[in-house]
């Protein structure tokens, strides 16, 4: 998504998902149904603070994804700069490793306060995914999370799911997973100002909570990005409104101000890119094409200077910066990465006389959530618990691999995880009778891990488990198999780089055989050199209709890719982790283990 002016901002807002609102009913239950206590949490230290300024402690984290274990492979790496310039990479995450960062931090702040700003859940690996996000719900319980926004992917299994994460019950079709225990749901308030029901207006959860302690009072506003509706399928978000992301904040910004609440947090699922993706990087430093690029860039700059602080998330970079606000005083905006690799550090001095944050006194860090440090038992005891559990199906073998292969942790356009699962795709989906494809594509952003060549467990070095192929691909997508002109081919992949997606391009992977030029010289559409798009060799066709196998998100037009919302001729096929299991299990053997892809299918100019 790129950043988009003010002038512009009054067409987003009118984006709005018009269908029924079955079932939102139980949404509506949720303000009534928030947890006790969030909004007078004292669980954090026992100090008084009698002077004139209190030094509050935020800690921040975002897009956890349901990553309770260190992620593996390179997607579990922080990049850190050293000393002498050079840039080394850690190894980070963990909510064994989270937790003890986040209570040996709080010691000594007798003001602590813990927020994250959305996409805790969805997306994540088994271990949380197969039981519906339920252990990572407890995990951060057990973290003292006192307050969250909602990100685009708490909308993953739609808001009446959302609805039990936060109130508890056991999941509807599944029932309760240990024998004598109902879910409790969430012990903190998900906050979603910006998304309201059609048919009311209303928000579907509370748009802020007042953290209060011995007299301080500071308000968290949480928003989900505006355009959730476009990354998200729309079966779940079915009669909901998702709203500007200034108008919203500033609204509860006014309305926090007339209570009496001067101090005040936006937790903002949104983000942008810094110049360098090392944590440390100076955000602030004056060379040229440094500090940070992207929406947030331009949200910060909007939002009322009532607003304290931004968290931020939904990019995954790591980022400390000041950005002005409208009165042009610099403004503390952090994001800390993904999967629990680092967390933000920062203090605000409150002015009890004023009830505000002393803005000038605003001091921020990251931190990374080192795998050096002692384990968290009680997260240990959760882990072991949930994976016991899961073991009859995660630990299943499903082929063999001779390297590790990359996907979220390859840095090029071209992945190698990308061309091996869209291979997959195109393999179950080319018979006659599963769809005929000639090709397949693969958005980016469903890539969610690398497959690593060194055993998680006792599978053995080399082999991939059903665990870990879920964890690749958690969102079970049917794969499609439609009808598209070469003319449509075309735009898609102009529509990698234009449009929404020209500020931070989304490269679709393609299966073998579909070869074309990206040209990053250029800008926008003319980056796809459209003379070397083919087929096995031979230039598409505009005016020639090809079947085009993707999985449904991307056949709704996700990630702006609204031209292949244009298909014809549509065949649902099996699951998208159905079909990469099943070219696991073909294609490769102990003796034969399936090599990491060349990527070679996509020529980069650069």
């Amino acid at each position: 998504m790129s950043a988009t002016p003010p002038n512009h901002r009054a067409a987003r807002r009118s984006r709005r998902v018009l269908a029924a609102a079955a079932g939102l009913a139980t949404v509506g239950a949720l303000v009534a149904a928030m947890p006790a206590g969030a909004a007078s949490d004292d669980r954090h230290g026992h100090g008084h603070g009698h002077g004139r300024t209190v030094d509050v402690q935020l800690l921040s984290f975002n897009d956890l994804h349901g990553n309770l274990e260190p992620p593996a492979g390179s997607a579990g790496n922080v990049s850190e700069i050293q000393h002498d310039g050079t840039v080394k990479s850690v190894p980070a995450g963990g909510v064994e490793y989270l937790a003890t960062s986040l209570r040996e931090a709080r010691k000594g702040n007798p003001y602590s306060v813990t927020a994250a700003a959305g996409d805790l859940v969805g997306a994540s690996p088994l271990l949380s995914g197969l039981f519906h996000d339920e252990p990572t719900i407890e995990a951060l319980n057990k973290l003292d999370l006192d307050v969250t926004g909602v990100g685009n992917h708490e909308f993953d299994e739609g808001a009446v799911e959302l609805a039990r994460l936060q109130n508890g019950g056991c999941h509807p079709t599944d029932g309760c997973y240990e024998e004598g225990k109902e879910f409790e749901g969430a012990d903190f308030p998900y906050l979603a100002a910006n998304v309201t029901k059609e048919s009311t207006g209303k928000p579907i959860l509370k748009p802020y909570t007042v953290w209060k302690k011995n007299g301080v009072k500071i308000g968290f506003i949480g928003v989900t990005l505006e355009g959730t509706p476009d990354i998200v399928s729309a079966n779940g978000i079915k009669g909901l409104e998702f709203h500007d992301e200034v108008e919203t904040i500033n609204k509860y910004a006014r309305e926090l101000d007339r209570k009496g609440v001067k101090s005040i947090v936006a937790l903002i699922h949104e983000g942008g890119s810094p110049a360098s993706t090392a944590y440390n990087y100076d955000c602030d430093s004056p060379g040229a094409g440094d500090g940070i690029s992207g929406p947030i860039a331009d949200i910060a700059k909007n939002i009322t200077p009532r607003v304290d602080a931004l968290v931020t998330g939904h990019t995954h970079q790591a980022y400390v910066c000041t950005i002005p606000d409208p009165s042009g005083k610099p403004r503390m905006v952090t994001s800390a990465s993904s999967y629990g690799k680092l967390y933000t550090d920062t203090t605000l001095t409150y002015d009890r006389r004023t009830q505000d944050i002393v803005r000038t006194s605003v001091k921020s860090a990251n931190r990374v959530v080192s795998r050096d440090q002692a384990k968290a038992q009680d997260m240990t005891d959760l882990i072991t618990r949930w994976n016991k559990l899961a073991a009859p199906i995660a630990n299943r073998p499903q082929g063999f691999i001779s390297a590790d292969i990359n996907g979220r942790g390859a840095t090029t356009p071209e992945k190698p995880l990308g061309d091996l699962i869209a291979d997959a795709q195109l393999a179950g989906l080319a018979p006659a009778d599963k769809g005929g494809a000639q090709l397949a594509l693969m958005n980016p952003g469903g890539i969610r891990s690398d497959l690593v060549f060194k055993a998680s467990g006792s599978e053995g070095d080399g082999v991939v488990t059903y665990g870990e192929a879920f964890t690749v691909q958690p969102f079970t997508n049917m794969m499609n198999v439609v009808d598209l002109t070469g003319a449509q081919l075309i735009t898609a992949l102009q529509q990698q780089v234009s449009g929404p997606n020209e500020a931070s391009p989304k490269i679709l992977q393609v299966s073998r055989g579909f070869t074309y030029t990206l040209d990053l010289t250029k800008t926008g559409a003319d980056r796809i050199v459209v003379d070397s798009v083919k087929l096995n060799g031979e230039a598409i066709d505009p005016s020639k209709s090809y079947r085009v196998a993707m999985n449904e998100f991307l056949a709704g037009g996700g990630d702006g890719f609204t031209v292949l919302k244009e298909h014809t001729n549509k065949l649902v096929g099996a699951s998208d982790l159905d079909v990469f299991n099943a070219y696991l299990a073909a294609n490769s053997s102990a003796g034969a283990p399936i090599a990491p892809p060349k990527t070679d299918r996509i020529t980069v100019v650069q």
